[in-house]
């Protein structure tokens, strides 16, 4: 096994698609057995077929029930995964007051509340042991408010924030907890999240391939990393945000949007 993946097993979810699919094919092709999570049994069957060390999870993380069967699970004495990618979640794109608050209930039950569950279920199970990794997938919208994007803006600043304060935490104990950052990637969330049209709007070298950036999640939680912002682009413009005032960070969001 390459020396920059030391966990023996995982568990990925959103592994049906994009970034999620894009690790869990990286994941075995380093040896890597991994328990792939998301709500469509065919597409995930149909990677475990063609893959071979792959275990079908169906569950859809917007149900209670279905978040403790993942949970139960994550924390399986007998057979622990000791990487656990909480990749699943959607955006919402459109006027705050126009969108249909049950969606965005949805939005946050995934990107939130079933991320930091099994999160916690993760650390429970990882800390006694001494030995385990999160990667949570945050956004680089974590970095600066968006309009007409603002829910999901905001669930990803929180597990953004989440990941960095479990990453001091979870040290001590030889734990690690990394969150990802990617900017724009071209992956059925612009269908989900009615944002088709940033592809003509965004010019090319801001578009990162998916499968670059799951390596770069995975090199990066191997190496401990807090926060992995793939693209050196990106990298730059998170330096930029970071000195900026929050209402110009504001403004400038808005002027893209509208543009």
């Amino acid at each position: 096994m390459s020396p920059a993946l030391p966990f023996r097993s995982a568990l990925v979810t959103g592994a049906s698609s994009g970034i999620g699919e894009a690790m869990t094919r990286r994941l075995v092709g380093a040896g890597v057995p991994v328990v792939a999570v998301a709500r469509r049994r065919d597409r995930l069957e149909a990677l475990a077929a063609e893959l071979g060390e792959v275990e079908v999870l169906v569950a859809d993380l917007r149900d209670r029930g279905d978040q403790e069967r993942v949970t139960a699970r994550i924390t399986d004495a007998a057979h622990p995964p000791e990487l656990v990618v909480n990749n699943a979640g959607f955006g919402t794109s459109g006027a705050f007051a126009e969108l249909d608050p049950d969606r965005l209930h949805d939005e946050i039950t995934v990107n939130v509340t079933a991320l930091t569950r099994l999160t916690h279920a993760a650390l429970t199970a990882m800390v006694p042991r001494r030995r385990g990794w999160v990667l949570n997938v945050s956004s680089f919208a974590a970095y600066q408010p968006a309009p007409r994007l603002a829910v999901y803006a905001a669930t990803k600043a929180y597990v953004l924030s989440l990941g960095e304060s479990l990453h001091e935490e979870a040290r001590s104990a030889g734990v690690v907890v990394s969150t990802l950052c990617p900017g724009l990637v071209r992956t059925e969330f612009q269908s989900v999240s009615n944002t088709g049209d940033y592809q003509e709007r965004f010019p090319a070298p801001l578009w990162l391939a998916v499968d670059d950036v799951a390596a770069a999640g995975l090199r990066g939680v191997a190496a401990g990393k807090a926060v992995i912002v793939p693209g050196v682009l990106y990298r730059g413009a998170t330096s930029i945000v970071n000195v900026t005032p929050r209402w110009l960070r504001r403004l400038v969001s808005a002027r893209v949007q509208r543009a």
